[in-house]
């Protein structure tokens, strides 16, 4: 196997580097998702400039219970957030109406902040110990996504600060996305 220079393999290091304004790679339930402080304005930047994503598009927040996204996100009728709870943890991201102190970047040009609470055990031990995190496909826009840790070094390596190490989970394509207000499918 390829030396990469940046593993992790710690997921508490993980965590330190992002807490510290750093962007690693880890594995999700599909692909390897590049990460950040959802806070950090300057990591959110870097993160868009490395993957060159269009900055209107929003990015997906993933945490390790509902709880953590509450900060973001406006209240909704109790039939809508139960039928969100019920789906969680799990491979479905909503898009769901943000709060107005909701940074742009995450939301991009949308009203709304795509979320999830992820069933992948070390992206959910991660949030645990960062608090919930940018989760974007670790690649650069229209290449494929990383689904190892190597794939993910010979495409992005040299410009993140760590990728820690792990096996993506048994999905084989991105989560689904659903409009919270209505249940419609976004991306299937």
């Amino acid at each position: 196997m390829p030396r990469i220079g940046r593993l992790i393999h710690s997921v508490h290091k993980a965590a330190a580097v992002i807490r510290a304004g750093g962007i690693i790679a880890y594995p999700t339930e599909a692909v390897y998702g590049l990460g950040c402080d959802p806070q950090d304005g300057i990591a959110a930047a870097r993160l868009l400039a490395i993957k060159g994503r269009d900055p209107g598009k929003g990015l997906i927040l993933i945490a390790a219970d509902a709880t953590q996204l509450e900060p973001y996100l406006l209240p909704q009728d109790p039939g809508i957030t139960a039928r969100a709870h019920a789906a969680w943890p799990g491979p479905v991201t909503w898009l769901w109406p943000a709060r107005e102190t909701t940074p742009w970047w995450l939301t991009g040009d949308h009203d709304t902040l795509a979320v999830r609470v992820t069933d992948h055990p070390l992206a959910a031990e991660l949030c645990r110990l960062a608090g919930p995190i940018v989760s974007t496909s670790a690649n650069l826009s229209g290449q494929d996504p990383g689904r190892s840790a190597v794939e993910v070094d010979a495409q992005l390596g040299p410009l993140l600060d760590g990728i820690l190490e792990g096996d993506v989970g048994g999905r084989d394509r991105p989560s689904e996305i659903r409009d919270v207000r209505t249940g419609e499918i976004v991306r299937a």
